[in-house]
């Protein structure tokens, strides 16, 4: 079977993208199902034609705007029928765009302090989570406000209420996975962070 063309697109302010960056590139091109493209910092990826060779874009991203046309180069990507797959911060990219917004489906609110905590599995039969159950993370805890149409896979407790770790959704024929996780290079290491993102791109890259 060929290998699914993935864009991994890094960059912005705050988070050390270039750790990260690091982290998922090894991560995706370890698991042998992947053929990756790391691109740092160039927004205008998404409004070239050339990304139409791409089946998913994983996106590890902090601030930021979007200019119209980078936005509906990506947004048409996905729609139609290619895969969108933001990570950790990708939830607080391009604030001024809440197109974008709604396309990842959510927007971050706040974080507690770096810890860890529990992560809970609610759809266990979806084939990103499929096995899992509970599992412990080190990283920095991403409290949403989203959308309630989204299917929530993963939870973890926060002010004692559960909050989305991770979600799916459509966009057009396409599909985009969340993952809250991922804030820092170690945080990558998970061996559950690693088992979601590759299932996350894979599923979300599938090709129609």
């Amino acid at each position: 079977m060929s290998k699914t063309k993935t864009l991994l697109f890094t960059g912005g302010e705050i988070h050390d993208y270039k750790g990260v960056g690091a982290e998922l590139k090894r991560i995706l091109e370890a698991s042998g199902n992947f053929e990756v493209t790391h691109v740092e910092q160039d927004l205008n990826v998404f409004a070239s034609p050339d990304l139409t060779q791409y089946d998913a874009i994983v996106l590890f991203y902090t601030i930021g705007e979007l200019t119209d046309a980078q936005y509906n180069g990506l947004s048409n990507f996905v729609k139609s029928g290619k895969g969108f797959v933001p990570i950790h911060s990708g939830a607080d990219s391009f604030q001024k765009c809440p197109e974008y917004r709604a396309l990842v489906g959510g927007h971050f609110v706040t974080h507690p302090a770096y810890r860890t905590y529990q992560v809970s599995v609610l759809d266990r039969e979806h084939e990103i989570t499929e096995g899992l159950d509970e599992f412990q993370a080190t990283d920095e805890q991403y409290i949403t406000d989203y959308d309630p149409r989204v299917n929530v896979l993963a939870t973890a407790v926060w002010q004692g209420i559960a909050r989305p770790v991770a979600w799916t959704k459509s966009w057009g024929e396409g599909r985009v996975f969340y993952l809250a996780l991922g804030h820092d290079a170690p945080a990558c290491r998970n061996e559950h962070f690693e088992l979601l993102l590759t299932r996350g791109v894979a599923w979300a890259g599938r090709r129609a």
